[in-house]
């Protein structure tokens, strides 16, 4: 609900003068109201009914006027230099079905979306506009890439770490951590698994992680850590869905863990390795940081729980709603630093001739 202040007059009785305050969206403002009385200054019943009406009417105008207060402005960019992932894609038309998810989740919480793959937008200007930003991303933002649409400039990468340490809000979803890989180790084999801690890509320690890889998509036990963060009120100790669950790594040590995955339980080596975590939110200077590695599947994006999570998520990125995010990775997944281990490709039999 967008801040507005109400402050409404209306008669009191001789002599009978009330101060009323209204608060909506956090601020008050003091009004005055008084009502007619018959000579000695007596309310009738009759009168205090007429003027419970009037507040109730004014109340109820206040709310309406509240609910169709500025929207919110965020940007959803959705570049894929390297893997393209198919809710994404406009390959068969626009919009993509996360872009409808969001679209419809916009509608109920007034958030105007915009919609952005090409790269060349992220400026410093063009960012100014938005009050938060989500990444839906993967591989290096300056290049081409995959899906063809241009890199981001040069100055890009440094002005988007910029808009959020001012105090903007950050989402990223499911690849946003296969975006900006160290050193470019994506291409590489061993480097992969390795945490780099403060030498790590600066969008990685803006982020708060980095992918390793996947395995077979498969249901998993999620823990909730803090289900006082907005958008995990109502939704339990713990979930499951199937989905492509990431094995991430090089945490910023910061980082308030609101999620851990049950790896030992999961069938791969990419899960060989203790629980970790797979859902945080973290301060980058004055801005807002909120990551999760779901969002691989349609039946992800329209899943209660997701949009529940997600929305939460986005809402206090926005600083709409509050939390207390102390770092807690060392208690929450106290061995999230252990990787799973490297195993090398099996070399590919020769083709017959």
């Amino acid at each position: 609900m967008a801040n507005l202040h109400s402050n409404f007059l209306c008669p009191l009785p001789p002599g009978l003068n009330h101060a009323v305050t209204r608060e909506i969206g956090g601020h008050e403002r003091e009004g005055r109201i008084s009502t007619g009385a018959d000579a000695g200054g007596v309310v009738s019943g009759h009168m205090i009914r007429k003027l419970a009406i009037i507040v109730s009417a004014f109340a109820a105008t206040a709310i309406l006027a509240a609910d169709s207060g500025p929207q919110r402005k965020i940007l959803f960019f959705s570049k894929s230099s390297g893997f393209e992932h198919a809710v994404i894609s406009w390959k068969t038309g626009q919009p993509s079905f996360v872009e409808k998810i969001l679209l419809e989740l916009g509608k109920k919480n007034r958030w105007d979306f915009t919609f952005l793959k090409d790269g060349t937008n992220l400026n410093k200007a063009y960012l100014a506009q938005f009050d938060a930003v989500i990444f839906y991303t993967s591989g290096d933002m300056t290049v081409p890439g995959t899906d063809g649409h241009p890199g981001m400039p040069p100055e890009g990468k440094q002005a988007l770490l910029d808009y959020v340490r001012g105090g903007k809000g950050f989402i990223g979803t499911h690849s946003a951590s296969d975006t900006f890989h160290t050193d470019n180790e994506s291409q590489r084999g061993p480097d992969r698994f390795v945490n780099h801690g403060d030498k790590a890509d600066p969008f990685v320690r803006m982020l708060g992680g980095e992918f390793i890889k996947h395995g077979a998509q498969q249901e998993a036990l999620i823990k909730v850590i803090n289900p006082q963060f907005p958008g995990f009120e109502k939704i339990g100790a713990e979930f499951s869905f199937l989905e492509e669950w990431y094995s991430l790594k090089d945490f910023t040590p910061d980082i308030h863990v609101l999620n851990v995955i049950d790896a030992p339980s999961m069938k791969g080596d990419e899960y060989k390795r203790p629980p970790y975590p797979v859902t945080w939110a973290r301060n980058e200077g004055k801005g807002r940081v909120f990551y999760t590695a779901m969002g691989h599947r349609e039946d992800v994006w329209t899943n209660p729980t997701f949009q529940e999570i997600l929305a939460g998520g986005i809402k206090w990125a926005l600083g709409d709603v509050k939390a207390d995010i102390p770092p807690n990775i060392q208690t929450a997944a106290p061995e999230a630093y252990v990787n799973p281990p490297y195993i090398e490709p099996k070399s590919r039999a020769p083709k017959k001739q």
